[in-house]
């Protein structure tokens, strides 16, 4: 694996968010939800597109805090405006887990 620098690594905007509604995605070839995500009154909520099915239904997924990253370019998903990557990490199953957090750090909270 290659070595990066922390500046970039810095460019990388990670953020909490809270997902407020989960749903979903019919038009999507493989299984996925939209998801709205509320990143706080500086940065509002934001659409993404996630393929958590397997593990998550969608009202297990709302009020869930989450890290996403929030500056790659948004990109249409099966009809839908994706406009962060939500984090996950697979399983020994090969599910995605989400990244989440504990306690209750500030909604658009950046990671470092």
């Amino acid at each position: 694996m290659a070595t990066i620098t922390y500046e970039q690594f810095d460019a990388v905007d990670m953020r909490v968010g809270k997902i407020l509604k989960a749903e979903i995605n019919e038009k999507a070839r493989k299984p996925a939800y939209k998801l709205w995500i509320d990143f706080g009154d500086e940065i509002g909520v934001k659409q993404s597109s996630a393929q958590i099915t397997k593990l998550y239904s969608p009202s297990s997924l709302e009020g869930k805090l989450i890290i996403a990253v929030l500056n790659f370019p948004p990109k249409t998903v099966a009809g839908f405006k994706s406009e962060v990557l939500v984090l996950g990490v697979p399983n020994k199953d090969g599910d995605v887990v989400l990244l989440s957090v504990d306690d209750d750090p500030p909604l658009g909270g950046r990671v470092f």
